[in-house]
């Protein structure tokens, strides 16, 4: 939605612009008739964040298990129906970062039913296609390059098949790319998540619940999220750019013997 504010460019110059800025708004999910929670977010793509959190939380695991879904006129409520009853979680656990999202599970419940990503020599991608990854979390940033101050995130097979998400809280573009993945009966041989936020452990295991091998960021990981990774079998980028990146567990998914110049490096085995 488009602002007025006042532009400061040096101590002597000052004017007055109109410009987009990133609509953050409460809305709140109900579940069979009982509201759940509310969600602080960009309120697009409503319908995937609803059916993408039931199934990030375990709640669901297909799409068939939704009887009725209904965003309200007013966009600040999604109304879900499904044909067997669920049990409202008795509390919800604030995740971290801002505009942090809620989860009801832990970590090992979160993770429990994860079988470590498997890969074999033949499934190795070149290094530069990790650059050309990068390349395609960039350009799928059509919201942010209009107000900025937003999150995207990707999930591709790392061909013509990509579907993002963005919105002002990461966890939530992690939700709405599960839910889109749902709705839309996609259906992808291999499975990277591409991402502009910190890869926080319940980062990590949104991204394991959609069943990623790789999961690739613009900034950081957390320890946790590495040991998380490393349990997994999922390969962990971050720091990702056109032309750099950092590998934290499971390199051997990746062939790196494409970089001419390569110091003698170690297969990365961590806290193991």
């Amino acid at each position: 939605m488009p602002l007025q504010f006042i532009r400061v460019e040096s101590e002597s110059h000052c004017r007055l612009e109109t410009a987009p800025v990133i609509r953050e708004a409460p809305v709140s999910l109900t579940v069979n008739g009982d509201i759940w929670l509310t969600f602080m977010c960009t309120p697009i793509d409503l319908p995937a964040l609803a059916v993408g959190f039931l199934f990030n939380e375990g709640k669901i695991e297909t799409v068939e298990e939704i009887a009725n879904l209904r965003v309200c006129p007013t966009q600040d409520n999604v109304d879900i129906w499904t044909h067997t009853s669920l049990t409202r979680p008795n509390h919800w656990r604030r995740t971290s970062g801002c505009t942090g999202g809620s989860t009801s599970l832990d970590q090992d419940q979160a993770t429990s039913n994860r079988k470590p990503a498997e890969y074999t020599n033949g499934n190795r991608l070149p290094a530069r296609q990790i650059y050309q990854l990068a390349d395609l979390l960039m350009k799928g940033q059509e919201l942010y390059k209009q107000t900025g101050g937003v999150h995207t995130s990707a999930l591709t097979d790392g061909t013509d098949n990509t579907i993002y998400a963005e919105d002002i809280g990461r966890h939530n573009t992690l939700d709405k790319l599960a839910g889109r993945f749902l709705l839309e009966s996609l259906d992808f041989s291999r499975r990277f998540l591409l991402t502009t936020g910190r890869i926080s452990s319940e980062m990590l295991q949104k991204s394991a619940r959609i069943g990623a091998e790789i999961v690739l960021s613009r900034t950081s990981p957390s320890t946790l999220s590495i040991e998380m990774a490393d349990r997994l079998g999922i390969t962990l980028i971050g720091y990702a750019r056109r032309n750099s990146f950092n590998i934290y567990t499971h390199s051997e998914r990746i062939n790196l013997e494409d970089i001419r110049k390569t110091e003698q490096l170690e297969t990365l085995h961590r806290y193991g």
